[in-house]
């Protein structure tokens, strides 16, 4: 199995001409950070985690040629505004896509896109499926997905423990019995938006302390507003076994 990294940044780390700091103006590719995102691929299917609004961008990049799902970790813009984009997989695989979200993230979706649901709809639109999940382990096509309950200050996300790898974003509290649930993974990504604190962020002291905690061999920082720094002048001061992920790595699990 694959992890694809379609994009470690958030809203505040894409380059735009208004900001003149040095990340949003770096030539260094591990610093242009599409919105957070990540692609689950096997030798039979491909898996999206969050459609934010650079999704059409981040298929086209890692050339992929088939969609089998999309998992929705919460309903915030960044995470969802890209969701349209499913259409080009609806004409080429001829079939509706697998949706995977609770209740309240497919009650957003719907509110976000409410053409995608009416009952008379327009020729084109993206064909979708929707798979009603809770804190319940749930399969995909025989990968098993474990929800990792989490707060973005006071909003509910779901991280997700696939196999060994614990992929959790949009993050700043993991009640007790949910940190049960990353223990004994390899891998673990995770939110650490800046330097300084945040109201519903973990900032990067906050997540470093989250990953000691977990003992895991290896942490990945995602998330990553233009805040946090370049990746070349931050890379260094990270402990070992912490990186910066960037858009376009991959991991094999």
């Amino acid at each position: 199995m694959t992890i694809t990294f379609l994009g470690t940044g958030t809203s505040q780390g894409v380059p735009v001409i208004a900001c003149d700091c040095a990340v949003c103006h770096s030539q260094d590719p591990k610093d242009q950070r599409l919105r957070t995102s990540i692609l689950i691929s096997t030798n039979e299917q491909n898996i999206v985690i969050d459609t934010g609004p650079d999704f059409r961008q981040q298929m086209l990049r890692e050339n992929v040629q088939r969609l089998d799902a999309v998992v929705f970790t919460h309903e915030h813009k960044d995470h969802v505004a890209g969701m349209d984009d499913i259409r080009a997989f609806n004409f080429k695989q001829k079939e509706d896509m697998n949706v995977f979200a609770t209740d309240r993230v497919q009650e957003a979706i719907k509110r976000e896109f409410p053409y995608i649901f009416s009952e008379n709809k327009y020729p084109g639109v993206p064909l979708v499926r929707l798979n009603t999940i809770s804190n319940q382990p749930f399969d995909i096509n025989g990968i098993e997905f474990t929800p990792i309950d989490v707060m973005h200050y006071k909003m509910p996300v779901y991280g997700f423990r696939i196999k060994d790898f614990s992929y959790i974003t949009d993050c700043n509290y993991i009640p007790p019995k949910e940190k049960d649930k990353i223990r004994g993974t390899k891998v673990l990504v995770i939110d650490a938006l800046r330097k300084e604190k945040h109201i519903s962020h973990f900032n990067l002291e906050e997540a470093i302390a989250l990953i000691k905690e977990m003992e895991v061999e290896q942490a990945y920082l995602i998330h990553i507003s233009h805040l946090f720094g370049k990746y070349a002048d931050e890379m260094p001061k990270l402990p070992d076994g912490i990186e910066l992920a960037y858009d376009g790595l991959k991991l094999t699990i």
